[in-house]
């Protein structure tokens, strides 16, 4: 093999191959980790992670054959030369040399059978990504047949290591024609390179792996929960509960009821205002202190309610106890054992977004699956369930059941407008939940729904267009009222048209900008200040703005539901209900979900009268929608993951790349001088591109200082040079005047706008 003289120096016996190196701060080097040693302990690790779904033994040999590769001559010539380690070695290897693959073609030649091609999957993709059977150079197809000189380079000493476990020891666990299968195998494939991540953190950054796990237990969380709720309740009670409030606690108190029952999947259906947010919190708890659950995962539809939401939570629980997990969120701001935590979901309660959750779930790269596994034995909490996404929903719905039947884990959709998720007569293709198995929380959903009935609902004449002028003449009658519209460029044109001092609200306004706007408009509220705001939909979720009138566009009725909820939301007006009005607006919705659901509550609205507050209504509404959707799984991902049954041929990496629930290969996000985004721009624009954490950092800061347009806006944008390079393919406004104070960015909106679901 190769020279010794470094391995003797640093005391290794037994086997002289080494895994890693590294170089200390006074340029020594530190005893090397033997490989045998990295094998050893990955195996032991990823063969615990696996045991929580019965898989120990497959996590294991895992981890015993993931870096047989590295015991080549060659691979370990290449750690010497590159690290420089070992100066006196001749040249220096150019390429990374791959370890991978040739551990996988021998797994799959000492196992030659189902084992060994699972596995090899595994192993081929542990710092890549899960590879598609075949296709590119990338399949593991290819790569195995790559490898075939590389694998016989492996001693013979190592091939042992991995001779030892019997096939009868990795049962084969999950039906082959379904989801479930590959599931499995991401799992799996989870548990080592989540191992493998521990194992060489702990011998390269010992001082990070010994910050790994210091969170409070469930059980220490619950009291801290009981304690806040108990002071919540005397603080709304100390001049009399009002019926709002009260309701809360009751929906409190069947949540509690509720988490005694026997894990599995569970529905919360409460008004919006109902208090659902810590409610589900106490479920959460309760469910996971009963059953032994490791976590709380609570998935939200938007990136802008995240936040708030995690705030909430750091307030009863501690501000060490949650992790803020979003697909762009970046962490330099808080702890350096919160920050590690996110790289895995190891904590007791983590808030993340759908996108983040749903796309993990089918990811094929090491750094979006390490967390899956962690997943297992949790509470997770679907908010706004009815948001999850049609176009992709029967793999979701699937992977979910999946969650529940064989990986300990309860679910929970939670909403005001419970989505049809149940199998009916009237939908046989539907491959939903079977009636029973999803259990409603609530006692008696519709007598809370009349107990928390706080307005009244005007219907509309769907073919009754009122024009944006005789429009903002009625709303200019009230000195309260919200409007709100169904995308940006009716915002603005109806904003146009009403007086002055009217407010404006969509996401061509920066995140802090908006957080600004609305914060005046709770504070106008609270002192009885005449105030009217025009909105799209995004103040529809989280934002807890209370008007005695609420305009809305004719929309979903999921829609309607919600801008109700803005609507006297917390039961002040004395002796009469708020009052929501339906209006049908001069342009249609956007092309889409948003369109295809408009015309479905026009529809019911033509043959029937609908009582929008009644939960009974949505299972017919969500029924058509779902029917009527081109797709609910468009993208084919079902297909790509059912392997085929003679070769385990499976497409990982095609349906991972296919799963993407924001297409955003034609926008692009630039950076606004507004307030506090001025300064940080500009030192993001001196900053040295080097110092990755110190841009990391800044990057945090100017997501609230950033909007999204298309790529031919942007064009635009920077032919007349209002754009400005502040970092490496980073673009920022430069020019005051095309971002006011009460719109945000000016730039012309595209016709029929697909965009514009999004505020």
């Amino acid at each position: 093999m190769i020279a010794k003289s470094k391995c003797k120096e640093a005391n290794m016996d037994a086997y002289d191959e080494i895994a890693h190196v590294k170089q200390d701060i006074d340029g020594s080097w530190s005893q090397p980790q033997p490989l045998i040693e990295h094998l050893e302990g990955t195996a032991l690790l990823s063969s615990q992670f696996a045991e929580a779904f019965k898989s120990s033994s497959w996590g294991k040999l895992a981890g015993l054959a993931h870096d047989l590769g590295k015991s080549t001559t060659s691979w370990q010539k290449y750690i010497r030369e590159k690290s420089g380690y070992e100066a006196e070695t001749d040249g220096i290897q150019q390429n990374r040399i791959d370890h991978s693959s040739p551990s996988a073609l021998l797994i799959e030649q000492l196992y030659p059978n189902y084992v060994g091609r699972i596995l090899s999957y595994i192993i081929a993709g542990h710092h890549t990504g899960l590879p598609d059977w075949q296709g590119t150079t990338a399949s593991l197809q290819f790569r195995l047949q790559q490898a075939i000189s590389s694998a016989s380079e492996i001693p013979n000493a190592y091939k042992e290591i991995v001779k030892n476990i019997s096939p009868s020891q990795c049962p084969w666990l999950f039906d082959p024609n379904g989801l479930d299968f590959s599931l499995w195998i991401r799992m799996l494939f989870s548990s080592l390179v989540d191992a493998d991540f521990l194992d060489t953190e702990r011998y390269m950054i010992n001082s990070s792996f010994n910050l790994r796990g210091k969170f409070s237990s469930i059980e220490q969380l619950f009291p801290r929960f009981n304690k806040y709720m108990a002071k919540l309740h005397e603080d709304v009670t100390t001049n009399g509960l009002s019926r709002v409030n009260q309701m809360r606690q009751e929906v409190l108190s069947d949540c509690r009821n509720a988490a005694k029952l026997a894990p599995g999947f569970f529905s919360l259906t409460v008004p919006t205002g109902g208090g659902k947010t810590l409610s589900s919190l106490g479920f959460a708890l309760e469910h996971a202190k009963q059953y032994d659950k490791k976590r709380i995962i609570y998935v939200i539809p938007y990136t802008s309610i995240i936040e708030q939401t995690a705030d909430v939570f750091r307030s009863v629980l501690g501000d060490d106890e949650v992790i803020e997990h979003q697909s762009n969120f970046d962490t330099d701001f808080t702890s350096k054992e919160i920050r590690l935590a996110s790289e895995n979901w190891d904590a007791p309660v983590v808030v993340t977004t759908n996108v983040q959750f749903l796309e993990s779930l089918f990811a094929t790269r090491p750094g979006r699956c390490r967390k899956l596994h962690n997943i297992v034995e949790s509470v997770v909490i679907f908010d706004e369930a009815q948001l999850l996404p049609t176009d992709y929903l029967i793999p979701v719905l699937e992977s979910l059941k999946q969650l529940v039947a064989h990986y300990g884990t309860s679910i929970v959709f939670c909403t005001a407008t419970q989505p049809a998720f149940n199998k009916t007569p009237k939908f046989p293709s539907f491959p939903g939940f079977e009636k029973g198995l999803v259990r409603e929380i609530i006692r008696d959903v519709p007598a809370l729904y009349k107990a928390l009935q706080r307005v009244e609902i005007e219907p509309c004449d769907p073919l009754d267009v009122i024009s944006w002028s005789n429009l903002a003449t009625t709303l200019s009658s009230y000195d309260k009222v919200l409007c709100i519209v169904s995308d940006r460029k009716s915002c603005r044109e109806l904003y146009n048209v009403m007086p002055t001092g009217t407010i404006h609200l969509s996401a061509l306004m920066c995140p802090q900008h908006r957080s600004n706007v609305i914060a005046q408009i709770k504070q106008d509220l609270k002192t009885n200040k005449p105030v009217r705001v025009i909105s799209t939909q995004l103040v529809e979720a989280g934002v807890d703005i209370d008007f005695p009138v609420v305009y809305r566009a004719l929309a979903g009725m999921d829609s309607i539901a919600q801008a109700a909820g803005r609507c006297n939301r917390e039961g002040r007006l004395v002796g009469t209900l708020g009052k929501v009005v339906l209006f049908t607006p001069p342009r249609k919705p956007p092309v889409g979900i948003l369109r295809k659901a408009t015309e479905i509550t026009c529809s019911f609205m033509k043959r029937e009268t609908i009582d929008f507050l009644d939960p009974s209504s949505y299972e017919k509404y969500f029924t058509e929608l779902y029917w009527k959707s081109s797709s609910l799984d468009s993208k084919d991902i079902m297909s790509l993951l059912k392997p085929e049954m003679k070769t385990l041929e499976i497409s990982f990496r095609t349906a991972a790349e296919n799963f993407k629930l924001i297409d955003d290969s034609n926008t692009e996000s630039i950076l606004i001088p507004y307030a506090e985004g001025k300064s940080l721009i500009k030192k993001l624009r001196y900053i040295d591109i080097d110092e990755d954490s110190s841009a990391r950092g800044l990057f945090r800061k100017l997501q609230r200082y950033s909007v999204t347009i298309y790529k031919n806006q942007f064009q635009a944008l920077l032919a007349r040079g209002s754009l400005i390079e502040v970092y490496p393919k980073v673009y920022a406004l430069q020019c005051d005047v095309e971002y006011e104070e009460t719109i945000g960015l000016l730039i012309d909106e595209l016709p029929n706008d697909p965009m514009t679901y999004i505020g």
